[in-house]
């Protein structure tokens, strides 16, 4: 059973792109999978990752005070003003503007932690910048889709907050409770987790293509630039911007994905429950799933191939003092 769960769990992009094909070609195929569907898959998502998390990975947001700052900052800078700026460079009408922003300004999702480790960066590093930018998500996602989806239209930043707190943030918290107070259920329970999500998100994936397949279908040529350009460029500056602050590559590389992976089924639900006036605001997490997931896998292959020395994410030596390190 193990194997067929690792097994599936691996093939996570193949089964994206198949439900995605499938909703295209026969919408009815998933567009039941909706509304109370949608927040509930999301929350069990959010549930199996505060299963992953113990009491230690909090104590261990102590340790590395500078390096988690700066992904923590990082990813909440880089990321939601990149995706305002290309909804409008690339002049997106109203829905898709706001839902490139709103995906730009979620936390970055559990995927990041499985390419930090495949591409050999700090993984625990990893963990604690999307143990925070998730917990801080109710704050930091309706702050800067008031400021910059706002313009786009009205914005209700306080129900958002409240949307967040109760997909995101209370089940993450539950399972970290969870694991602290029944560890050997959660251990048995945990197996399928990994396997779970992935469920979870194509079919949330796939019933938001299947409800919006002829929009998705238009405008696939916008909304692939709009999300290439918005996980390439949070890949790229989350690494400079270590490596310019003078952190050692691994930490930069951890950072580079941090930055530039985000809850793609976070930001698909957020819009679903919290623009429903805007049902194209969904659509560009679709891309979003496909390019992060994309560019990760490519980017964790030539990382694995080219290791560096690890260092601890704790270190706060400028590389400089350390000798030469690889980029």
């Amino acid at each position: 059973m193990q194997r067929f769960l690792t097994w599936f769990t691996h093939l996570y992009p193949v089964w994206l792109v198949v439900l995605v094909a499938i909703a295209l070609v026969h919408p009815p195929t998933f567009s039941w999978f909706a509304g109370h569907w949608v927040v509930w898959a999301m929350s069990i998502v959010m549930l199996g990752m505060g299963f992953t998390l113990t009491i230690d990975d909090f104590r261990r947001l102590l340790r590395m005070p500078g390096s988690l700052t700066l992904g923590f900052l990082a990813h909440y800078t880089i990321m939601p003003l990149t995706g305002w700026l290309l909804a409008r460079v690339l002049h997106l009408e109203p829905g898709f503007a706001v839902g490139l922003i709103l995906v730009a300004s979620c936390p970055s999702g559990t995927a990041s932690n499985v390419v930090s480790y495949l591409a050999r960066a700090d993984v625990a590093l990893a963990v604690a910048v999307t143990l925070t930018s998730t917990l801080f998500a109710f704050v930091m996602t309706p702050l800067w889709c008031e400021h910059l989806a706002g313009h786009y239209v009205p914005v209700d930043a306080w129900k958002l907050c409240l949307s967040t707190l109760r997909v995101a943030v209370a089940p993450v918290v539950i399972g970290v409770l969870c694991n602290w107070r029944f560890p050997r259920t959660v251990a048995k329970v945990g197996q399928f987790g990994p396997a779970v999500s992935v469920l979870a998100i194509i079919l949330i994936t796939a019933g938001i293509v299947a409800i919006n397949a002829e929009a998705v279908k238009a405008n696939a040529a916008r909304l692939a630039i709009a999300a290439l350009g918005l996980h390439v460029v949070g890949f790229v500056l989350g690494y400079f911007v270590a490596r310019l602050l003078r952190y050692p590559a691994s930490v930069a590389r951890t950072i580079s994905i941090e930055v530039g992976m985000q809850n793609g089924g976070l930001a698909a639900t957020l819009a679903r429950e919290n623009f429903p006036l805007l049902p194209l605001a969904a659509v560009p997490a679709v891309f979003s799933g496909v390019a992060q997931n994309l560019i990760g896998s490519i980017i964790a292959a030539f990382w694995r191939a080219r290791p560096v020395a690890p260092v601890s994410a704790s270190a706060e030596v400028p590389v400089a003092a350390e000798g030469t390190v690889e980029s």
